[in-house]
């Protein structure tokens, strides 16, 4: 017989996987439960994600700002394409967020993928 937690509430976890896919910000709880391997079988899907994102967006970011900055043309269209960038980081977070809320896999083409190899490789 599986002994539960009686002070375990399912909505509480709910809201708690809305926390890691907060842009930016979500990074820190989703590497928290990554490195303590604990954690649902979900919740760790759902950090590798969040720490593909936003290793993807950071990388993107630091490339599209060096090459302004190196740049000998004018960088107006450098740092157009990082605010695109950030734009959609943001954007997808959002539409991620949306899919938890109505109960939808959360999954990324390519993305998914990637952070299931790649980071959870290494960190799980």
């Amino acid at each position: 017989m599986k002994k539960t937690d009686p002070l375990e509430n399912p909505e509480l976890d709910r809201a708690s996987l809305f926390v890691l896919m907060i842009p930016v910000i979500g990074f820190f709880p989703a590497l928290w439960t990554l490195y303590r391997r604990q954690g649902s079988p979900e919740r760790k899907a759902i950090s590798r994600l969040a720490i593909a994102l936003a290793f993807s967006w950071l990388l993107g970011h630091i490339l599209l700002d060096a090459g302004a900055i190196s740049a000998e043309s004018p960088t107006l269209p450098m740092l157009l394409m990082s605010s695109l960038l950030t734009t959609s980081y943001f954007i997808v977070a959002l539409g991620l967020m949306v899919r938890l809320w109505k109960r939808q896999p959360l999954w990324l083409p390519g993305i998914s993928r990637l952070a299931e190899q790649v980071v959870g490789k290494h960190l799980s």
